[in-house]
């Protein structure tokens, strides 16, 4: 069982997950074992002063892709990606001033 910090890697920051954040869906890496009960415990123990709920979590990998550096083929890492929804017209200020 992972616990609430191990379980959320960082705030993935992009364009879509700002555009995202806006309707209330925040965009995480995570751990890759966790699973969507234990993403949706974590963001409720780390925002906990927020007393944020959360509505609903959907997971996907993304896979690495290929790079060459000369002849030298390898990959960059493949990780695990959540997008947390929040109930009602609650937000988080992860995302604020960038």
């Amino acid at each position: 069982m992972l616990d609430s910090y191990s379980a959320i890697v960082r705030p993935v920051v992009s364009e879509k997950s700002t555009v995202l954040g806006e309707r209330g869906k925040y965009v995480f890496e995570v751990a890759p074992n966790a699973n969507k009960i234990q993403i949706k415990a974590a963001v409720e123990a780390v925002f906990a002063n927020k007393k944020v709920q959360v509505a609903s979590v959907n997971i996907l990998r993304v896979t690495g892709k290929v790079r060459r550096r000369g002849r030298t083929s390898g990959m960059t890492r493949s990780w695990k990606k959540a997008v947390v929804t929040l109930k009602g017209d609650q937000r988080l200020d992860l995302f604020e001033g960038v």
